[in-house]
């Protein structure tokens, strides 16, 4: 999570048999997260009866829980379901601070246990209050750092900074490994427990202990958390030449992007540079229609796999603002992510531009979001993504046509060789 990753909720169209057997699954891994939620409804309605009566309810509850576990879970071999049973009540009877037990966390924990056992990096579950950040973020508007934060590699990295935050501006780059956050060991934290603690209050600092990359000693990092507001899409038309910047993919990228498109026609540019580079991605579908500007109408985006081969669709084209007249050089680095790495993996296979910069993060995975009853949600990963020629992105990134360097000295010093190349080819 990000602070910004995801594709789009309601991935899945078809119906029949293959569409029930995907539903019973969910509703499966529903009835779980429904009856812990009766024990915690269970507990706090204990809180209002007297001894005996409380423990009579917290047992009948959890009795009945262990029964319904147990049939969802009948299949096992190796583990036997009424442990949930067992380890409840050892919290609860011979816990140090067992006054202090909140059945909220506990229920919460429960269910985030279970998401987590997947061992995805990308699949995870969010509390009510997590999965309305991510909403919001969705949106364009958060308060926080302002930079997408993934796993790779088995450690929390900076994906991207994104274009004019504190993050940024505090000097994080794409692939800095973060080891601490106001000097709490984060090893152990899943992605959105670190953007939790990461985010805070409007001016208040918090302190990022990371590794940049190809580096080896750590250093604090202080930022000052601020809200952070996002254009999408950014235009500037330099020596003839119009270089569009898309930091992410959101709600409102395909509308800004098509006023772009359209003072690109009015100003007949000599060419495009079309920058990519630390975009994390976002909404799926404003990538293929992004690409639309350079591809005729009902060409195929992306592929998209899942488990069931029966579910796989291509995604294609419609009729968008015509740039493909326009010679475009598309620029990638490490923090180019997801839906980015469609739309530059996709252009690259029909020929239509050249990419310059280093390889992308290579994160080709879809994941959908599932809004459960009390408004948590878990983003879960259901597909694959290949470009058009059938190139898998996940873990392995799009490599570009022109390999071009950023090193932290070019930052440091104000150069941007890979913006210079990009220049360099429109105009040779």
């Amino acid at each position: 999570m990000s602070e910004i990753d995801f594709e789009h909720k309601n991935q899945f169209s078809t119906e029949g048999a293959h569409e029930k057997k995907k539903k019973s699954w969910l509703k499966r891994l529903t009835h779980v997260y429904a009856f812990f939620f009766l024990i915690l409804l269970g507990f706090i309605a204990g809180l209002v009866t007297n001894g005996v009566s409380q423990r009579n309810a917290e047992t009948n509850v959890i009795e009945a829980t262990a029964e319904e576990i147990v049939s969802i879970f009948s299949n096992l071999e190796n583990a036997d379901p009424a442990m949930f049973d067992e380890a409840w009540k050892v919290l609860h009877t011979y816990y140090l601070k067992r006054s202090q037990i909140s059945e909220t966390d506990l229920f919460y924990g429960a269910v985030a246990g279970m998401v987590n056992a997947i061992d995805d990096p990308y699949t995870m579950f969010f509390e009510p209050e997590i999965a309305a950040e991510f909403t919001r973020e969705l949106n364009g508007t958060f308060f926080g750092i302002g930079a997408e934060i993934g796993r790779k590699d088995g450690n929390l990295v900076i994906i991207a900074p994104l274009p004019n935050t504190p993050a940024e501006k505090a000097g994080l780059q794409a692939g800095d490994r973060i080891y601490a956050v106001d000097g709490v060991d984060t090893s152990l934290f899943s992605v959105d427990q670190v953007v939790n603690v990461i985010r805070g209050d409007k001016g208040k600092e918090v302190i990022l202990t990371v590794v940049s990359k190809n580096e080896t000693t750590p250093k604090d990092i202080s930022i000052i958390r601020d809200k952070i507001e996002i254009p999408s899409v950014v235009y500037k038309l330099e020596e003839g030449i119009a270089i569009i910047e898309i930091s992410h993919f959101n709600g409102d990228t395909d509308s800004r992007f098509t006023k772009v498109a359209q003072q690109v026609l009015r100003d007949n540019p000599k060419g495009i540079i079309l920058d990519l580079r630390n975009n994390p991605g976002g909404f799926l579908d404003v990538s293929v229609d992004i690409a639309g500007s350079w591809l005729d109408p009902g060409q195929i985006v992306l592929r998209e796999i899942f488990s069931d081969q029966r579910d796989n669709r291509d995604y294609k084209t419609g009729k968008e603002v015509d740039l493909s007249g326009f010679e475009t050089v598309i620029l990638v680095n490490g923090g180019s992510a997801s839906a980015s790495e469609i739309l530059a993996g996709a252009l690259q296979d029909y020929n239509k531009v050249q990419l310059v910069g280093e390889t992308t993060f290579g994160k080709g995975s879809v994941q959908q979001l599932f809004e459960l009853e009390d408004g948590s949600a878990i983003k879960l990963t259901v597909a694959n993504w290949l470009t058009p020629n059938g190139r898998a992105i996940n873990e392995q990134g799009i490599e570009p046509d022109i390999i071009v360097e950023y090193a932290i000295e070019d930052y440091e010093n104000n150069l941007d060789p890979q913006l210079d190349k990009a220049r360099e080819l429109i105009l040779e």
